[in-house]
């Protein structure tokens, strides 16, 4: 176990959605790293467990150590089906919006304490979790659940999270919390926030530990400035190539693509490890460093250690469905994979990473375009200072009626439904037909073979082995 204080080498990545569960990110702090839940989309997660019938009891018992008992109640009253499904629809959430009913706040909040607690169930290891600065909506409540359930670490990139490390100090001490949305049309002074009074879900809580918080960047520059006006303190970074799985911050300059029509990465968008060391804080690699050659070299040039994805990913104790594991590692084990960059995959404009494998892969793109959860939709300005939600994936012509542009339509996918195909609880359409997945993985998948040495599978306890000391990846 490392010690109490010291840095983990490794920072098991945090994949969404339900990617990097509550089973792994045990397994990975019972050896002594830093295990890390995903709490995107986590409360559609805990409820569609639940209507698949909680196998194990594991979400009961972890609502059972709730501190707000009725929530729990009403939770498994609106949704808990013994039997399962049945192979019906999944029932669904209300949106988020920004001004959110004291029920759903709860939910969510009570959703990130599940994964967290179970995470951190048995063991005293660490426990972190990663939300997405763009899913601006559920992220007051589910810092607020995770810390409530004793969260050690909060990661968070994909945008710029600087009001985060105030909100945390303010959620510790149970006093409101807000942060500034980001939408469209405003030119960013249009004065609409989120916001979570704790005391309003929770009268007689008492003062919380507040926990370590790691901004996931891409830039040095934006490293120094989270660490100098930052709203409250940071308390180191994940610095993240565009080798990574999952969005990617865009190339910066000109945009220039290559013959795949994936964007083009360039000297401008190298870190200088060296400016990062400087501001003092530690500091994990990540994207194309999970190898005990990439520890090494992070190490080397200053990092605490580094932040890996790919390998836990297909690993048995991940989230993703085991049928979409075994028939990538397969494919992969015939050299029959690929990771495409997609410039126009993702409705948030950035570049994120798509697996290929085989002729295995379920078409995404004989879906029906829908938009019925709504975790990356957009805010935008509307007359008379209201406002409204679009998504880029959502029907084209609902799209174009709220004044969105219909070239941004192209190509756009529905990450919220693949997200949860991904894990098992795909939505049942028309037909009976299942939402297809869109796997993502950092560009070394490609080169997974080679750690595979012929297994067709592998723990969690496999990767950190190797990563503390097998043969590189090459």
């Amino acid at each position: 176990m490392t010690a109490i204080g010291a840095p983990p080498r490794i920072i098991q990545g945090g994949m969404g959605a339900a990617v990097s569960n509550w089973i792994l990110a045990r397994a990975t702090a019972m050896r002594g790293q830093l295990g890390v839940v995903s709490g995107t989309g986590i409360d559609t997660v805990l409820v569609r467990r639940l209507q698949d019938g909680d196998a194990g009891g594991h979400m009961r018992r972890a609502i059972g150590a709730f501190p707000i008992p009725e929530v729990g109640e009403t939770v498994l009253r609106e949704h808990f089906l013994p039997g399962g499904r049945a192979g019906a629809p999944y029932k669904p959430l209300p949106m988020h919006q920004i001004k959110l009913s004291r029920s759903r706040q709860l939910l969510t909040a009570l959703a990130n304490f599940v994964e967290v607690h179970l995470a951190k169930e048995g063991h005293d290891g660490r426990v972190g979790i990663n939300l997405l600065t763009k899913i601006q909506l559920p992220n007051l409540a589910s810092l607020y659940g995770a810390m409530l359930a004793g969260v050690d670490y909060v990661l968070m990139g994909a945008g710029i999270p600087r009001e985060i490390p105030g909100a945390l100090d303010r959620l510790a001490l149970h006093e409101v919390a807000s942060i500034k949305l980001d939408v469209e049309g405003t030119n960013g002074d249009g004065g609409h926030r989120a916001e979570l009074d704790p005391r309003a879900l929770w009268p007689d809580a008492p003062v919380l530990p507040r926990p370590r918080f790691l901004p996931i960047v891409a830039s040095n520059l934006l490293a120094a400035l989270l660490a100098r006006k930052a709203s409250g303190r940071v308390d180191g970074f994940v610095i993240e190539g565009p080798t990574a799985g999952g969005h990617n911050a865009p190339p910066r300059g000109e945009p220039r693509f290559n013959e795949r029509a994936e964007p083009v990465y360039g000297e401008k968008d190298v870190v200088d490890l060296a400016k990062v060391a400087d501001l003092g804080l530690p500091f994990w690699i990540a994207g194309g460093a999970g190898s005990p050659t990439g520890l090494a070299e992070a190490l080397a040039a200053g990092a605490a250690g580094i932040q890996v994805g790919t390998l836990f990913a297909f690993c048995d104790e991940s989230g993703l469905k085991e049928e979409y594991k075994r028939d990538v590692l397969a494919a992969a084990r015939r050299g029959a994979v690929d990771v495409i960059t997609d410039a126009r995959a993702s409705p948030t404009g950035y570049p994120f990473k798509v697996v290929r494998w085989g002729d295995g892969a379920p078409r995404e793109e004989h879906r029906e375009r829908v938009c019925d959860m709504g975790y990356l939709r957009t805010p935008y300005a509307m007359e008379g200072g209201r406002v409204g939600f679009r998504c880029a994936s959502e029907p084209e012509d609902t799209y174009v009626k709220k004044g969105g542009a219909i070239e941004d339509t192209v190509g756009r996918k529905c990450l919220c439904n693949a997200l949860m195909a991904n894990i098992g609880y795909a939505q049942v359409r028309e037909g009976g037909m299942e939402e297809p997945p869109i796997l993502t993985a950092g560009d070394d998948l490609k080169c997974i073979a080679t750690f595979l040495k012929g297994r067709e599978r592998y723990s969690a306890a496999d990767v950190i082995a190797y990563l503390l000391g097998e043969t590189a990846c090459a």
